[in-house]
């Protein structure tokens, strides 16, 4: 009897292991949700009945014109997408894909900010202190609604995910938005590199750190119709959209510049949004001015910024990711990117005519070229008062990295499908850069995700009759 008890117990142990394996799987896209846009010839009729065809139906119509979100059955996201695509009355169709805040936490608490001596942000404030008519939005998860160094500097928010709060309760938003345009020179707190700029607090990722390409596709748009000049894109993919490549050039067809972090896996493989041509794709730096073990890095990086043990604002109550409050120390890709927009912010305060073509060419052409430009990044790394008095910096003596043969990665313009690149050995990085401590994950989504769908109706679906070359 005792025995058999035991096997019992221990198949409710492999039950209930299984279980929470299968729970705990890395979701890529929305389930039961795909994109599609419809031609714009496309009647309201033929899509009805295309839907009900396929037994889907609309569940969302985009904030961009002509898109939706489509409601599939479990399991046939990859597939119904795929038949969607090979429609003549569908311009294109995709999953709703994953992305997540880039964060590496780091737990020591240094209270300076060496990254804005680092780029001479001082010297900056000089001759320019930005201006609140020009809007930073942080599209990321959100920002800490009442905290003392960003409450004054916040004038719209909006919550696009599924969470009833638009308040920051994960603290990836709140410490990007400190970093960009905190409230500066008022004896308290931290200083933001946009010092008079102001704040749209924009949510598109949930508590948890992570939302979907929808979520942040509306939120770029949202920021674009209420007053962004500067789009701040702290977080990343590993899929190729056309719906965040819509989003993105919308913006800068709005004379919005687009900040976005390179990611913190170490490689040279493309993330998403930076790997697009309308983003400025930001790796990081330590404070030796040195590329970071962790920041992602090759020729389709723009610049470099302050991105290890950047001191910032956190809310004031509880939040996911760190049990500090008000202030503190995070490292990533996320927090070199948003020094690149509170500079963007602070050119733009400067002078109002300026393009977002001319603002960008203005932080990429001053940018200090220290070692791995060229390499590691394209143009260097950033310096707010080069930027601000148009000073072209002097090449360092050592423009490239130490190691020999570093491999580089040539993107094409304008990329429309997921681009695939073997990863390649992260160089040998100065020991005085600590690896971060992963808290939550960073890691976006893989670059080429693939998921084998078990769930195949039976007997032979459906749709094989309107389409057999898909079932074959």
């Amino acid at each position: 009897m005792k025995k058999l008890l035991a096997i019992f117990v221990g198949f409710l142990f492999l039950l209930f292991f299984n279980f929470n394996f299968a729970f705990a799987k890395e979701e890529l896209f929305a389930p039961e949700e795909i994109i599609v846009k419809f031609s714009s010839g496309a009647s309201l009729e033929q899509i009805a009945n295309l839907n009900q065809k396929f037994q889907t139906k609309i569940k969302e119509k985009l904030a961009l014109e002509g898109i939706y979100t489509v409601q599939v059955p479990k399991g046939l996201e990859e597939k119904l997408a795929k038949i969607y695509n090979s429609l003549p009355m569908v311009d294109f169709a995709e999953p709703d894909f994953v992305a997540k805040a880039l964060l590496t936490p780091n737990d020591p608490y240094f209270k300076n900010q060496w990254g804005l001596t680092m780029i001479q942000s001082p010297a900056a404030w000089d001759l320019a202190t930005g201006s609140s008519a020009i809007k930073i939005a942080i599209v990321d998860t959100g920002i800490d609604k009442d905290h003392p160094d960003l409450a004054g500097k916040i004038v719209a928010r909006t919550n696009l995910t599924t969470t009833k709060s638009d308040d920051d309760l994960n603290g990836h938003g709140t410490h990007v938005a400190g970093i960009a345009a905190a409230v500066t020179n008022n004896n308290l707190g931290v200083a933001g590199i946009g010092f008079n700029t102001s704040l749209l607090s924009v949510k598109v990722l949930n508590d948890s750190g992570s939302g979907y390409y929808s979520w942040i596709a509306n939120g770029i748009k949202w920021a674009t119709d209420n007053g962004a000049r500067v789009i701040n894109l702290s977080l990343g993919g590993g899929s190729s959209s056309q719906t965040l490549l819509d989003a993105l050039n919308y913006a800068w067809s709005k004379g919005v510049v687009l900040s976005c972090a390179a990611g913190n896996d170490g490689v040279t493989t493309p993330l998403y949004p930076a790997y697009y041509q309308n983003c400025i794709a930001v790796a990081a730096t330590d404070s030796n001015d040195q590329k970071t073990s962790w920041s992602n890095y090759g020729t389709w990086v723009d610049v470099a910024a302050p991105g290890l043990n950047i001191f910032s604002t956190l809310p004031n109550h509880k939040a996911r990711i760190t049990s500090i409050r008000n202030y503190g120390n995070l490292s990533g890709t996320s927090m070199a990117t948003p020094f690149v927009s509170g500079l963007a912010g602070l050119l733009f305060g400067q002078d109002n005519s300026l393009t977002n073509a001319q603002v960008r060419a203005r932080i990429e052409d001053s940018a200090d070229k220290i070692t791995g430009t060229g390499s590691y990044w394209l143009k260097g790394r950033i310096n707010a008062y080069q930027s601000v008095s148009g000073i072209q910096p002097v090449s360092s003596p050592t423009p490239t990295p130490t190691s020999s043969g570093e491999p580089t990665l040539t993107p094409t313009p304008t990329p429309l499908g997921v681009v695939t690149n073997t990863p390649t050995p992260v160089p040998p990085t100065p020991t005085n850069t600590p690896t971060p401590t992963n808290t939550p994950t960073p890691r976006p989504p893989t670059a080429t995700p693939t998921l084998s769908l078990t769930l195949i109706p039976t007997p032979t679906p459906w749709w094989c009759s309107y389409f057999p070359n898909l079932c074959r």
